[in-house]
């Protein structure tokens, strides 16, 4: 990880973006509107892990963006770097009447590796490593209680350790507008997205 002194020193002005969902025509803007929820998850490439949320019954919207790190508003490029401290994130706004925290948690767990440290497959660097940025206590035990019940299965199965980053989350910055919904505008475009099969 960048030694924060050394990082990026980014911008002041957000990364300009529609604001709208490329598949389902909801807004992808903070902050979610009333009765809505949201939770911003990295893991790995963001393209793949952001169409794998999209999908779930119960998801109002999905955005990718950038967080995890000290740069404010930084590029892809910049990110890609390693010098931002960032993650590529999934920013994830659903209805918990529809779908809870407990099953979104599943989709991560079971979508990825989340043992691979600083890479998620062939995808190598700081800014394909796993985590989970929360909103409140309440989510973090949540968080925590899965990661428990996950590192078992993992275990059982062969696997190592989890090296998930779980904290707070501080800021999430949208990626640039091409990002956005990539696989809904590109199908056959790059997905690195791949679970180890051990089920949560």
């Amino acid at each position: 990880m960048i030694d924060p002194n050394l990082a990026l020193p980014g911008r002041s002005q957000v990364m300009p973006i529609s604001g709208v969902h490329y598949v389902n025509g909801n807004p992808i803007t903070l902050p979610v509107a009333g009765g809505l929820a949201s939770l911003v998850v990295g893991m790995g490439c963001f393209w793949g892990a952001e169409r794998l949320f999209w999908k779930q019954k119960g998801v109002f919207a999905t955005a990718v963006g950038y967080a995890g790190g000290v740069t404010p508003n930084p590029s892809y490029e910049e990110t890609c770097s390693g010098q931002t401290g960032h993650t590529e994130v999934v920013l994830v706004i659903y209805d918990p009447k529809e779908i809870s925290l407990e099953s979104l948690l599943t989709v991560f767990w079971e979508g990825h590796d989340p043992t691979q440290g600083m890479r998620q497959g062939n995808d190598l660097g700081t800014q394909y490593r796993s985590a989970i940025f929360y909103n409140s206590d309440a989510e973090l035990d949540a968080i925590l209680n899965s990661k428990d019940r996950f590192q078992q299965a993992l275990q059982n199965a062969g696997y190592g350790l989890i090296t998930t980053e779980v904290k707070p989350l501080e800021a999430f910055y949208y990626a640039e507008e091409y990002h956005q919904q990539y696989l809904g505008k590109n199908p056959n475009g790059y997905c690195g997205l791949g679970g180890t099969g051990v089920c949560l």
